[in-house]
């Protein structure tokens, strides 16, 4: 591995496009380093082209660029290598393949987000590694470049000063798995909650406010039945509670939860407690007896099973992995680890 950086100096962040470069593989990163540094991060964030022009994007979104790849000579502590959807055109352009290299050369740290994988291979740089990229091109990487590893169920892979990322999304968990590795879980963590997503995903599941996600409620003693229910889910909200409240029977309690929010008074009551209980797991040590108490499932097993029901994951799994972005999963192996999708 090369050597990390010190001192108090910004952390030099270069990011490389080129034409045809897809548009979220460097807007996401970018958006991770500058957003770090509004919770005690210290980044300087630019882009390089092989050329200095500026680029037009797959998306047809034009990007400035601050200088050429020649230019950039001094050390970067990352270099954010893109993919775009014209990869296999990509792989053959030797110029690109030397800006590359010459920058990974004059990196610290390589990391490549999605199809960005393949201009690491077809540079030589990942001979000899385990590397992931989008799950669609996983077999491809493997065929074209037989002494690249492939974990093609990864988020992303670190090996070495190299990492590489999955789909064009897993750049935003690589970039704070590197804000983590240079400032902490804690500044990490303040940049994954100001940008809603989490630390370390355990799947396409939603962790963010049920009530924003639902209709409004059209009938005034509807809305004042789901305020009940968020501003305490540990209290009885059984669909006789509800209609008690409300003045009404429980059928037709039920009947307005389907026609005015497209679900059952039952799931949307768990729905709530979900949020309060990702909460409680997210921001605090409490021992899961107390999270189950306070959240309304009663019981650390009736948790256990909501959020397998939900999220895929345990209570414990979950804390854990909006915690921290598991940057150092390989236990005794600070060079090479790998976080996969559950």
């Amino acid at each position: 591995m090369k050597d990390m950086p010190s001192g108090r100096q910004p952390l030099l962040v270069t990011v490389l496009v080129f034409p045809g470069v897809r548009l979220l593989d460097v807007t996401g990163p970018i958006e991770v380093f500058s957003s770090a540094n509004d919770f005690g991060g210290r980044y300087r964030v630019r882009t390089v082209s092989p050329d200095g022009a500026d680029v037009v994007t797959s998306a047809g979104t034009g990007l400035r660029v601050d200088l050429s790849a020649a230019e950039a000579r001094d050390v970067s502590d990352v270099v954010i290598v893109p993919g775009g959807p014209e990869w296999p055109s990509l792989v053959k352009d030797e110029a690109l393949l030397d800006t590359v290299r010459a920058l990974d050369e004059r990196g610290r740290r390589t990391a490549s987000i999605c199809t960005g994988a393949f201009l690491l291979a077809a540079a030589g740089l990942l001979d000899g590694r385990t590397a992931t990229t989008h799950w669609r091109f996983a077999d491809q990487l493997a065929l074209r470049y037989p002494r690249v590893t492939v974990a093609a169920d990864a988020l992303f892979v670190r090996d070495g000063h190299i990492m590489t990322s999955a789909g064009v999304s897993s750049g935003i968990d690589l970039s704070l798995a590197l804000v983590e590795e240079h400032f902490g879980a804690d500044v990490a963590r303040s940049v994954a909650k100001d940008m809603v997503v989490f630390m370390q995903r355990p799947g396409g599941q939603s962790q963010f406010s049920v009530r924003t996600r639902t209709p409004r409620a059209r009938q005034e003693m509807l809305r004042r039945v789901l305020d009940t229910v968020a501003e305490d889910p540990s209290a009885d909200h059984t669909l006789a509670a509800m209609a008690r409240r409300a003045g009404v029977s429980p059928r037709h309690m039920a009947r307005l939860f389907h026609d005015e929010m497209t679900t059952t008074p039952a799931r949307y009551v768990e729905r709530i407690r979900m949020e309060a209980a990702q909460a409680m797991l997210e921001e605090g040590d409490d021992p899961m007896a107390t999270v189950a108490r306070r959240t309304g499932f009663g019981s650390p097993e009736s948790l256990r099973r909501a959020f397998t029901r939900n999220l895929g994951v345990t209570p414990g799994t979950y804390r854990a992995r909006f915690r921290t972005t598991d940057a150092s999963a390989a236990a005794g192996s600070p060079d090479s680890a790998e976080v996969r999708l559950p």
